[in-house]
């Protein structure tokens, strides 16, 4: 079984909120009769998700205790033996999730992060906490050996400087090509911010960056994944901004395809 959690947190979010509702809104799309529940390798994910509901947490701006909680309930998981899969919530979530990887994860973790932004920031905003921040952050605390970020076409001088600092592998939307999938070793981990697609394929976002990936390139990068994939989450869905549920159509496609990839691997 793979346990589902909910991550309900957008205090740390920058310009727009709402992306506490995303869990929920995924839930109501992964069960919509509309579709079903296998992947398009015709495996039955959803009934090997064990959905454990949405992380408690107060919501507060650049919260510790927040932090803290996502990372106990991820290392709780952990510790049953559990691969995670982690809908949030804005982009902040995944710093304090790679910290219960870092601690429970015997090998140096490899992480591959799709994205329209690299989220390097030292800080927005006088936050640390925020959710342009959260890589920044798990590489401070070494919780992985290895960052690979794919579709950015963002990045500022300053996130540039990061990810040299850092020997990020930094591919944009049109160096895809240049991505060998191969060349990864495992444990995988697997960060999808929805704004890396192209908004037209995902307009329930809170930043619209045109030019992203299509959702069969994200589909190809999920599947070319070497294994073991040992956990995934898929953020800053904002439900708010979405159209007629067609982003967390896609977010619940996501979820299904990951939780595949996991299981292949």
């Amino acid at each position: 079984m793979i346990s589902l959690l909910g991550i309900p947190l957008d205090a740390n979010s920058s310009h727009l909120r709402g992306c506490a509702a995303a869990p929920a809104a995924m839930r109501e799309a992964l069960h919509s009769g509309s579709g079903n529940h296998v992947t398009e390798a015709t495996v039955d994910v959803v009934a090997k998700l064990d959905d454990l509901g949405d992380v408690d947490l107060s919501n507060e701006v650049g919260s510790t205790a927040d932090a803290d909680a996502i990372t106990e309930a991820v290392a709780h998981e952990l510790r049953r033996g559990r691969q995670v899969l982690s809908v949030g919530g804005d982009h902040s979530v995944t710093y304090p999730i790679l910290r219960a990887f870092r601690d429970r994860v015997d090998a140096p973790l490899t992480v591959v992060h799709i994205d329209a932004h690299p989220d390097l920031y030292d800080d927005l905003d006088g936050n640390p906490l925020s959710h342009a921040s959260p890589f920044a952050r798990a590489l401070e605390d070494g919780c992985m050996a290895r960052l690979v970020q794919l579709g950015i076409r963002t990045a500022t001088a300053h996130q540039r400087e990061q990810a040299a600092r850092w020997g990020v592998e930094m591919y944009g939307a049109r160096e895809l090509g240049r991505f060998d999938p191969s060349s990864l070793s495992g444990p995988i981990y697997v960060s999808v911010d929805l704004d890396g697609l192209d908004p037209s394929v995902a307009p329930g976002v809170s930043h619209h960056e045109p030019g992203g990936m299509t959702y069969r390139e994200l589909l190809d990068v999920i599947d070319d994944l070497p294994g073991p994939i040992v956990g995934a989450d898929v953020v800053e869905l904002n439900p708010s901004r979405d159209l007629v549920g067609m982003t967390a159509m896609v977010a619940a496609k996501t979820v299904k395809e990951l939780a595949g990839a996991i299981l292949r691997s």
